[in-house]
């Protein structure tokens, strides 16, 4: 009997161990779970980690282009600027040139005048020195022959007003 008892005790124990070690091993596959859970959360993280920084090395290249391209535009814009510049100030001076050119023409155009206005006199007084008959004839000689040689071309350009100063 105590050889059954003891065997009795063995076995309520060996029961209680097995109780016990379920409960361990429940408890341990919980935990084997739990991180294994938490393993495949973190290997989700290190791909979603990895995505994002190949994503970022992706966007840096591009921000990387786009500023390069940036720099290129801002370098063309200053040489336009800069063409444009020197166009204005090459057509400045031109214009001044041109200016100075319809001065000058009409300075020409002055002194043209007023030459032509004192070979007329001239012819005047010498015509009316030598007859009428004469007078007429050189006189009208003298303009066919100024308005061939191109001193003066009566269908030209307007001239500008003159003022005539008459000496006595």
């Amino acid at each position: 009997e105590t050889e059954v008892e003891q065997l009795q005790r063995l076995l309520a124990g060996m029961e209680k161990d097995h109780r016990d070690l379920l409960a361990r091993m429940e408890s341990g596959q919980a935990e084997l779970e739990r991180l294994r859970k938490v393993e495949g959360e973190r290997a989700a993280q290190q791909e979603r980690s990895s995505q994002l920084e190949k994503e970022v090395a992706g966007l840096r290249e591009k921000i990387h282009h786009l500023d390069d391209m940036l720099k290129s535009q801002q370098r063309k814009v200053r040489q336009m600027i800069e063409q444009l510049q020197n166009s204005k100030s090459v057509i400045q001076a031109k214009d001044a040139v041109i200016q100075e050119l319809k001065e000058r023409v009409s300075y020409l155009e002055a002194e043209n005048l007023e030459m032509h206005d004192r070979i007329e006199h001239l012819i005047e007084k010498q015509v009316s020195r030598g007859g009428s008959s004469a007078r007429a004839r050189s006189k009208s000689e003298y303009v066919s022959r100024v308005r061939n040689s191109g001193i003066w071309v009566g269908n030209g350009p307007k001239p500008l007003p003159l003022i005539r100063v008459v000496e006595t």
